[in-house]
């Protein structure tokens, strides 16, 4: 009965332990999942799963994975800002027999300008196509530590969903107030920026907005007079007093 009993465990079974991307798009959010299956007598529950960086987001199925069922644990690679040649792993923590499993994944990232080298006029035609409604926006004066909500609008000129990702800032202060919905072809929407300088003084950032827009990024230029406090109250002489404005 012991031994029995020592053999009654679950077996986590890989399709596959490694994955690789290949060539990915800067700006990409490269996805994959590793299906594995239950080949064991007793039920599979993973405890967590560890990625080697803080770039790669792993999830995994919570429910236990009964004997004969499917599992899967999905690993997210960011490419914002990181081109080149990438290798990270996913450690996944189970009862299964085999407590500790390592995945791998691996890729290169290319920059747009890579990408653009590589491709025909027509398919640079049939990219997505972001277009600005300006190029610049002037926030004015603004308190420092304070959220300024920046409202631009962006049209797809282009013949396929324009999807956004990644802002670029040297200030690292600026950022999506929600996370964009893809825009249609020959459609436009509004994107809400949230600027949060706390540096007082004349401000100037050139940001740049990643899509999957072959052509290239998206530039603007964000503008403001961030300043120590904004006078709460006007004031106006009465009595040879000044008192607040009523």
């Amino acid at each position: 009965m012991l031994a029995l009993a020592a053999r009654a465990q679950g077996v986590i079974t890989f399709e596959h332990t490694d994955h690789d991307f290949g060539k990915v798009p800067e700006g990409t959010m490269a996805t994959y999942e590793f299906k594995f299956k239950n080949t064991g007598n007793q039920p599979i529950v993973i405890a967590n799963a560890q990625a080697s960086c803080g770039c790669t987001t792993p999830d995994w199925t919570k429910t236990p994975i009964l004997p004969g069922k499917m599992g899967m644990i999905k690993a997210v690679y960011n490419s914002a800002g990181r081109p080149g040649v990438f290798a990270k792993t996913v450690t996944v923590s189970s009862n299964a027999t085999e407590s500790s499993k390592v995945l791998s994944l691996k890729g290169q990232v290319l920059t747009k300008e890579e990408i653009r080298a590589t491709l025909t006029p027509a398919q640079l035609a049939a990219s997505p196509r972001l277009v600005l409604e300006r190029a610049s926006y002037d926030f004015g004066r603004v308190e420092a530590g304070q959220s300024p909500v920046a409202r631009i609008a962006i049209k797809n000129t282009g013949p396929k969903d324009l999807v956004l990702s990644t802002i670029t800032a040297p200030c690292y202060c600026v950022g999506y107030r929600t996370v964009p919905a893809p825009i249609k072809p020959g459609q436009s929407a509004i994107v809400e920026l949230v600027y949060t300088q706390r540096n007082v003084g004349a401000d100037t950032q050139e940001i740049k907005l990643a899509s999957n827009d072959l052509n290239g990024d998206a530039k603007l230029t964000l503008k403001a007079n961030v300043v120590k406090d904004l006078v709460p109250t006007s004031l106006v002489k009465e009595s040879n007093a000044s008192v607040p404005f009523k």
